[in-house]
């Protein structure tokens, strides 16, 4: 059984962290909900790191219904949430609320998240009167980097931070049941944090948030065009993949691979072994 919203937002009376990572495919989410990850956020992130786009902003409802679908497929215990991708929510609430539906429906998510603050209070009402679970997201939101300066620090002014405490608390008012917080001074995410009931789950944000978040990408070392400072790299696996190709490709080259004890021969009929992965509970 998958955990629930219930179950996540109890976390933080309980003082248990929250443990989030970002997954795009079936076989990596499955990997991710066996190690018992908490929360698979199918992200918007897709696009810069799989997709290749240099913004989450060319995203479509299309390539998020794609994902979610296949994460959703692999999950059996981790809470699945699905980005709400640029253009999908703004329009208006009513067509936010389609869409957020869409990606329940048809992807299998068990929640939505929204980037912003108050401008999204009207958009949050709308999603939580349709029974749709919303995770909110404060700071750098990734939707809007350009009009933000870029990927920098928020809320490093006493107004910008004052702002953001006040829309952690709407938000939370308006019906979501956790809130991201990217990028911004630590302090700031402990005030958030002690402020709102609903757990705080950081992404640069310090170590005070109710649980943390990182794209899979960055975590594994996959991710080389940009890496940021409060990234850990938990396996290098980009190098451990580019050793293990280049010395296929050596084996290739030289006809050791296949040696003849991994070929078939005349009189065998062709077998293969399939593994059950082992769900958990």
């Amino acid at each position: 059984m998958r955990l629930t919203v219930k179950e996540i937002t109890d976390k933080k009376g309980k003082g248990e962290k929250v443990v989030t990572l970002t997954a795009y495919d079936f076989s990596m989410a499955g990997l991710l909900d066996q190690s018992g990850v908490d929360i698979l956020l199918v992200g918007d992130s897709v696009g810069m790191v799989c997709l290749g786009y240099e913004s989450t902003v060319p995203v479509t409802m299309r390539d998020m219904l794609h994902h979610t679908k296949a994460v959703s497929r692999a999950a059996r215990r981790s809470l699945v949430v699905a980005d709400m991708p640029f253009g999908s929510f703004q329009r208006s609430p009513e067509s936010a609320a389609r869409n957020a539906a869409r990606l329940l429906k048809e992807g299998g998510a068990d929640a939505v998240k929204i980037e912003g603050g108050s401008e999204r209070l009207e958009i949050v009402k709308s999603l939580r009167n349709a029974d749709i679970p919303v995770m909110g997201h404060l700071g750098l939101t990734p939707q809007r980097a350009t009009e933000l300066g870029g990927y920098k620090l928020q809320g490093k002014t006493p107004e910008e931070a004052s702002r953001m405490l006040e829309d952690a608390a709407k938000l939370e008012r308006a019906g979501i049941f956790s809130l991201v917080l990217e990028c911004i001074p630590a302090e700031l995410a402990r005030q958030i944090t002690a402020k709102v009931k609903i757990p705080t789950i950081g992404i640069g944000a310090g170590p005070y948030c109710d649980g943390q978040v990182l794209v899979l990408y960055d975590f594994l070392g996959l991710q080389e065009a940009m890496r940021p400072r409060f990234v850990r790299v938990y396996a290098p696996v980009g190098e451990i993949i580019k050793k293990a190709v280049t010395a296929y490709r050596k084996d290739v080259l030289e006809g050791k691979y296949p040696s003849l004890a991994e070929s078939f021969t005349g009189n065998q009929k062709p077998s293969f072994k399939r593994v059950k992965a082992k769900r958990g509970k």
